[in-house]
């Protein structure tokens, strides 16, 4: 599982040919969780509040950047690295 960017504690990670719809997963500390791209909603386990707004606002800046990792993941091809939030 790729880490393909990391901010504030919390890094990011996507499976290559994982299940529809398309998401990421969110570690922070002992928690993790599923994001689903298109809506930000948590789709299993669970963050912190902060560290869940601050995901929120990383997913608002690199929508489309995280919708091409994941094409690129289903086709097995590398993913490419998104700048944390600044």
């Amino acid at each position: 599982m790729p880490r393909i960017s990391e901010f504030y504690g919390i890094a990011i990670y996507m499976y290559y040919r994982d299940h529809p719809p398309p998401h990421f997963h969110a570690i922070y500390g002992e928690f993790e969780a599923e994001i689903v791209i298109a809506s930000g909603a948590i789709g299993d386990g669970r963050l912190p509040r902060r560290a869940q707004s601050l995901v929120l606002d990383w997913i608002e800046l690199h929508r489309d950047e995280l919708r091409g990792n994941c094409d690129r993941a289903q086709q097995s091809q590398p993913l490419n690295p998104i700048d944390p939030l600044p």
